[in-house]
Parts: structure tokens; C-alpha cells; sequence
């Protein structure tokens, strides 16, 4: 025993002598060590297992912060301005306005002008009905002598009666009067529903709102990464669930945290559901209806379409109407290569309002639509 003293006495002169320290971690606070942060109650009404992110907290900053000799904090950049509609139209407008030149160049309006008005409309893609539709209503005016005969006052006449078509609808996106207020979001896979999601997000906190992102799309591999991101971006709280959860579950598992922490604001995503899938549209519908459950409501069903699918978007758009009760168009890639008439085809034919419109991959690039703008960029 005493040997064994001994040499654990000589290798502790030895540690010591060679200037090593040994530290002792402490399971328990030291003397006078401040409290641990209580663990946070979880969110009222939420399930176990849902994945709750929060936006992070801003850090305090003051003069002190900054090292002596540190160059100045560079200030922020000024908040981008969204772009002017007739901005971003510039293929649409190159294509209709080309189609336009042998109408000007005409002497005066006859059938054959019409002919050529009718080839115009259906290349930028506003539909056999729609076109149709227009263009009998012009030759009413110039055989009633409402139209001079010229191809400037003809085509004057068709730009009023197209901006007309968009008279007395409501744009606006409606809140709920009492409650959570959730933006449902639909559409197939690939007409930029995240995208959008993240940009509205972007200019609801710059208005000061607070907002709540809800991943519904959770069958689409990395949706939850895309919408975490965009959420990081606009300062937004974020609700997940697992890969293949019930996308409904995971929406009013965000209506609850939104509620909870006071939030103004519920985007909700959804899976790109195939339109001639009768199963799952019906899950929709399922959706829909734990969305509108208290304390959230559904104020608007925005149907997001791409504007390069053309014709195509007027079939999903009517199939979704039927199963979600749509209240508005988000219109996506208008600024690429979409040739614009559709934007006339979903007002004549649909009678839905086109709320808002993309014309870029900026945050700023989404932007309320306005249609005056839009039909006087075509016809320039």
C-alpha cells in the first residue's frame, strides 16, 4: 500500500513539474454560477414529433461590437423595387406585336383583317373561345360604326375590350376577420408553388407582418429544405413534418404554433397534386378542410399556374376550382418564354382573378397584377 502512494505521489510531482493542468467537469452548476435556461413547454395543441422552427432571434449590436481598426459594417443594400409588369413582358410583347405588323400595314378593316387578328391572338396563345369570343364583338362595332375603318381604331378597340374583361374583379388578398389567417396553396409539380410561397413570405415581413410557413409538400424530395430556406430568408417561423407525413397534419400543426405565438399569417404549401388523379384530389379537399379548422381560416385558395404550359393551365385550373373552392391565380414564369394571351384565357373563360404574377427569381419579383399595365404592354 505504501509503494502504491508512493508512485501516484511522484507522477503527480511529475504532471505538476511539466506545467500540465487537469481539469474536473462538473455534472453539477458551480457556486454562483448562473441558472440553465428553463427547457420551453412545447406549443399548445401541437403533436408530438412535429418539427417547429423558429426564426433565430436578432443579435444585439452596439458600438462596442466592433474591434478597434475594424472597417465600418457595410450598410444593407436597398430593398430591391419590384419590377413594372410591361418590364418583363418583353418576349410576349415582341411576339404579339410582330403578329400585329401586317394589321397595321393594312389600308383598311375587312374580313382578311380580321383574319390576320384572329392567326395573332391564337399564336400568343389566348384560345380559340377567348379569340373568338373578342373578335365577334368587333365586328358587331364596326358593323354597328362604333370602330372607324382603320387597322389603328380596330386595334384600339380590341385593347379596351380585353382590359374589359378584367373589369370589377377583386385582386386584393382577403385576411380573415377573426382568427389565423391561411393562404392554401395548390397546383401540380413544377409550376413554382415554394418559390412563391417564400417570395409572398419575403413581402409579408417587410410589411411587418409576422408569418408562419407550413411544409405541406411532403413527398416531394427537398420541398422542406427549399421552403426552410426561403423562411431563414424572410425571418418566417416554419412548421415540418417527417418525410411522407399527412400533409394535413403538418398544416394544422402550423395553424396551431401561428396561433399560438400571435402570428398573423399561415402560407400553407401542398403537394403537386396531379389534376386527373381522383384520389388525390380528394386529399385535397381533406387539406382544405383542416385548414379551415378554428382557431385558423382558409381566406384564400390560390391556384398557382405556370404560364409556359399554355392551354394546359385552363384544364388544371378548372379541375382544382371544382375540388378547392380556388379564389385567385398566382401566375409563375410570365417573364420567360409564356406568351402572354393566356393571361386573357383565364379571365374569359375561368372568371378567376389573376392576384399575382411572376416575373423573376428575386424575392421582389412577385408582384400584384395589374391589368391595365398588362394589356397596354401587348398591344404597344
Amino acid at each position: 500500500m505504501t509503494v502504491v502512494l508512493v508512485v501516484v505521489i511522484v507522477l503527480l510531482l511529475a504532471l505538476l513539474s511539466a506545467g500540465t493542468v487537469v481539469t474536473v467537469r462538473r455534472r453539477f452548476p458551480a457556486p454562483g454560477a448562473p441558472p440553465r435556461a428553463p427547457v420551453p413547454p412545447p406549443e399548445p395543441g401541437a403533436r408530438p414529433g412535429a418539427e417547429i422552427i423558429r426564426p433565430p432571434e436578432p443579435e444585439a449590436a452596439g458600438p462596442e461590437a466592433a474591434e478597434p481598426g475594424a472597417p465600418a459594417p457595410r450598410e444593407e443594400a436597398a430593398e430591391a423595387r419590384p419590377p413594372r409588369l410591361r418590364d418583363r413582358l418583353g418576349r410576349a410583347r415582341d411576339l404579339f406585336g410582330s403578329s400585329l405588323v401586317g394589321i397595321r400595314t393594312r389600308g383598311r378593316v375587312d374580313e382578311a383583317a380580321f383574319e390576320d387578328l384572329e392567326e395573332a391572338l391564337l399564336l400568343a396563345d389566348v384560345g380559340l373561345p377567348t379569340a373568338g369570343r373578342l373578335l365577334d364583338a368587333l365586328r358587331a362595332q364596326v358593323r354597328a360604326g362604333e370602330v372607324a375603318d382603320s387597322p389603328d381604331a380596330l386595334l384600339e378597340a380590341l385593347r379596351e375590350d380585353a382590359a374589359a374583361l378584367f373589369a370589377g374583379e377583386d385582386r386584393s388578398l382577403s385576411r380573415a376577420p377573426e382568427g389565423t389567417t391561411v393562404w392554401l396553396f395548390v397546383g401540380v409539380n413544377g409550376v413554382g408553388k415554394t418559390t412563391t410561397i417564400g417570395k409572398l413570405a419575403a413581402s409579408e415581413a417587410r410589411d411587418g407582418r409576422r408569418v408562419v410557413l407550413a411544409a405541406g409538400d411532403t413527398f416531394r424530395a427537398a420541398a422542406g429544405e427549399q421552403l426552410e430556406l426561403w423562411a431563414e430568408r424572410s425571418g418566417a417561423g416554419i412548421v415540418r413534418g417527417a418525410e411522407g407525413a399527412d400533409p394535413s397534419s403538418v398544416i394544422f400543426d402550423a395553424v396551431q404554433h401561428a396561433a399560438a405565438r400571435g402570428a398573423d399569417l399561415v402560407l400553407a404549401d401542398t403537394a403537386g397534386r396531379l389534376h386527373t388523379k381522383v384520389n388525390l384530389m380528394d386529399e385535397l379537399r381533406k387539406v382544405r378542410r383542416i385548414a379551415d379548422r378554428p382557431p385558423g381560416h382558409v381566406s384564400e385558395v390560390l391556384l398557382v399556374l405556370d404560364a409556359t404550359t399554355g392551354q394546359n393551365g385552363l384544364v388544371q385550373a378548372r379541375q382544382f376550382a371544382e375540388a378547392v373552392d380556388v379564389t385567385g391565380i398566382v401566375l409563375t414564369k410570365l417573364d420567360g418564354t409564356a406568351k402572354g394571351g393566356i393571361v386573357l384565357a383565364i379571365r374569359a373563360e375561368l372568371g378567376l382573378p389573376i392576384k399575382l404574377v411572376g416575373l423573376g427569381e428575386g424575392a421582389a419579383d412577385l408582384v400584384a397584377f395589374d391589368p391595365e399595365d398588362f394589356v397596354s404592354a401587348l398591344f404597344e
